[in-house]
């Protein structure tokens, strides 16, 4: 090796260091780097999973997948990607209210992206330093990146049976970042480890969005299913139970996650009690000015209000508490949205007592929607008999 290019490697190895140690003081809980170089394997994994159908609802296309396993579709000349896994695993609060849904872990706090775009960010600034000018570019769950397969190259972790990355010692509840550079940083070996025989999550899911080889069927997956604009379908609605944003339980059960349970940041913890349990009724009656003060800064609100007010209304169906009716009455006869007055009416069949049966009836004779009247239609239509008998349970 010449002067030269003995220089340039000391560089790139400073440069290494004072990357890494600027993530964990800005509190990376684990950080790694792998080449650049396209991944392949990613690619036909992605493609593969694009022909199965299993991204449907994402608008997804062979040409994302291309880009995504790419580095250099978002960095000309790059040569290196630093991986980094925030862990936000905390505590659920103790105790909880009737008639409240479940939100997913990583979204109780703030927004996961400004944490973890300050880790990110201060990479980045070691990294531009030791360049001696611009060389990096930050990937925040904001351009295409599979950043899992990158995160598994640099041995950040394994990809686990619920198709979440694995970090040892802190789990899979961690947030993934990435900052691709030009500089030609040393590389980490990949982990030599898979989930064995062990398929607790695949078991535990309530959907069988899991198949057990490393693959899931998004479109049954609870979080996609939450976060979806478009109508629930029938049959997976009841399976979603109270969650309301996100889902926890593939990786609740899983033991690596389960022995790392409290790793997270302080500021990912749930700020209160509604963070985590948020009151159904409350959240199906929002107007837009009130869910953009409380969820504006949180992963909540991305998808807007309607969304939100949907999910409760499923989870309120799913809780077949008759407590919910008068709540599910008023969304069915006001709601501006007709997809969270499709859902209020699927609810409303669900718990089927008297005053449900009564209100859909009434809502079915004012509605203009076509969707929600097939909604209603549905949702009568196991009481019909007991209708036309004038059975004093539908009076």
């Amino acid at each position: 090796m010449d002067r030269a290019a003995a220089q340039d490697a000391q560089r790139a190895s400073d440069a290494k260091v004072k990357a890494l140690a600027a993530a964990r003081r800005a509190g990376a809980g684990a950080v790694r780097v792998c080449s650049a170089r396209d991944d392949d394997e990613g690619r036909e994994r992605m493609c593969a999973a694009l022909e199965r159908g299993d991204l449907a609802t994402w608008p997804y296309d062979r040409a994302y997948a291309r880009r995504a396993n790419s580095p250099e579709a978002l960095l000309a000349g790059a040569r290196s990607v630093v991986c980094v896994a925030v862990p936000f695993a905390t505590p659920a609060p103790p105790g909880r209210a009737p008639l409240t849904g479940r939100i997913s872990n990583y979204a109780w706090a703030q927004d996961y992206h400004r944490v973890v775009r300050r880790v990110l960010d201060a990479i980045e600034e070691a990294l531009n330093e030791a360049a001696g000018g611009p060389s990096c570019v930050v990937v925040c769950d904001t351009a295409p990146l599979a950043e899992r397969a990158f995160a598994a190259r640099a041995g950040l972790g394994w990809v686990g049976k619920h198709t979440n990355l694995i970090a040892p010692k802190l789990g899979s509840f961690v947030f993934l970042g990435e900052v691709v550079t030009t500089l030609a940083l040393s590389e980490d070996p990949p982990l030599r480890k898979t989930c064995g025989s062990c398929a607790r999550c695949v078991v535990a899911c309530p959907t069988g969005a899991l198949r057990g080889d490393y693959t899931i069927d998004a479109t049954r997956c609870i979080s996609d299913l939450t976060q979806r604009r478009d109508a629930i379908p029938h049959d997976l609605r009841p399976l979603i139970a109270d969650w309301i944003w996100g889902c926890d339980i593939c990786q609740e059960v899983c033991p690596p996650t389960r022995r790392a349970r409290s790793a997270g940041r302080a500021e990912f913890r749930a700020p209160n009690h509604a963070a985590a349990f948020t009151g159904l009724e409350q959240l199906l009656a929002m107007p837009g000015r009130e869910f953009r003060r409380r969820y504006h800064a949180s992963a909540l609100g991305w998808r807007g209000p309607a969304v939100l007010r949907r999910n409760a209304a499923v989870a309120l169906g799913n809780l077949l508490d008759r407590a919910a009716v008068p709540a599910l009455s008023r969304s069915l006869a006001g709601d501006r949205s007709p997809l969270v007055r499709g859902h209020a009416a699927w609810a409303l069949g669900r718990i089927g007592s008297p005053d449900a049966i009564s209100a859909l009836s009434q809502a079915g004779a004012v509605e203009r929607s076509y969707d929600v009247q097939s909604e209603i239609a549905r949702a009568l239509e196991p009481f019909a008999p007991v209708r036309a008998l004038g059975h004093p349970e539908a009076k």
